[in-house]
């Protein structure tokens, strides 16, 4: 009980400036958070400062071939760098489609485009995909228009639990999941059961998001970018760990697609390019669909 009243105690004093404090709902539940702006140095006092080595090892770790986020992230001060090519042949398992003609994500007539490239591409996959979403607004949106004449079986993240979905998933032929944040890391379908990831938008978190925005103020105050600094890069890693789904395992092939015009209309874009694995990019529906017939999907 001292333990957490002395939480509770710090929670509201508030007078540590290393920490950002608000107030969270979660389900019907409310709950008191503070969280540090800066992770840097409780990494290297709890972790780094205490072992003799440390290896840091993910598929996701470097933006446009840099550990430089990272390091700062983690206060990585001295360290070596390595890093390995994938072990998964992109360039023949898979395309990119970026579609032409895609509105900016905030034009009012984003959404229904989205829901017209998408369905396309799922009639060209035969379903057998995953829509990766980055609000449950626009998840719900899109569902919308294009439930009534979906010839596929759609699975809704909200509708039941997470792995009650996967496993439906993986036993429906040509099934279409449409979800959101927890299925855009950790999620595993070997074969051509997945053989689709579409992403509607760039998977930048909301600078009203109570630590993004505590972080993008510190690094202002230190004379950085916050949107360079912080939303890219955490963009960047999220977007990888959402495409990540598709090829799991070395017999894996299928189509990339990111409905997000951003990617080759905005500076920035180039270095979401430059991060993404190397899938030759295509640009028409029917590039998609030939590549499809080549691999007999």
């Amino acid at each position: 009980m001292r333990e957490l009243s002395d939480q509770i105690d710090f929670v509201l004093d508030t007078s540590d400036i290393g920490f950002v404090y608000f107030l969270e709902r979660r389900g019907r539940g409310l709950f008191l958070r503070a969280s540090p702006v800066d992770v840097s140095s409780i990494v290297r006092e709890l972790l780094l400062d205490r072992m003799q080595a440390t290896v840091l090892t993910s598929a996701t770790l470097a933006v446009d071939g840099s550990f430089e986020y990272q390091r700062s992230r983690l206060g990585v001060l001295d360290a070596a760098e390595l890093q390995l090519a994938s072990e998964f042949d992109y360039a023949n398992q898979t395309v990119l489609y970026l579609p032409v003609g895609m509105p900016e994500p905030r034009a009012a007539d984003f959404t229904r485009a989205a829901a017209e490239r998408i369905t396309a591409l799922l009639e060209a996959t035969r379903g057998r995909a995953f829509v990766l979403f980055t609000s449950y607004a626009n998840l719900h949106d899109v569902h919308r228009l294009i439930a009534t004449n979906s010839p596929f079986p759609l699975l809704v993240q909200g509708t039941a639990p997470r792995s009650v979905l996967l496993r439906n998933f993986r036993a429906t032929p040509h099934a279409v999941l449409l979800a959101t944040s927890s299925f855009w890391q950790g999620v595993d379908v070997a074969g051509d059961t997945l053989s689709c990831v579409i992403i509607d938008k760039l998977p930048f978190t909301p600078p009203s998001d109570p630590i993004t925005a505590a972080r993008m103020d510190a690094i202002a105050r230190d004379g950085g970018s916050p949107f360079s600094d912080y939303q890219v890069p955490l963009a960047i890693l999220t977007l990888l760990q959402g495409i990540g789904r598709l090829i799991r395992h070395r017999q894996d092939r299928g189509v990339l697609s990111i409905l997000d015009s951003r990617m080759l209309t905005k500076g920035y874009g180039r270095r979401f390019l430059a991060s993404l694995p190397p899938s030759p990019i295509v640009r028409e529906i029917d590039d998609v669909e030939q590549f499809l017939t080549r691999k007999g999907m």
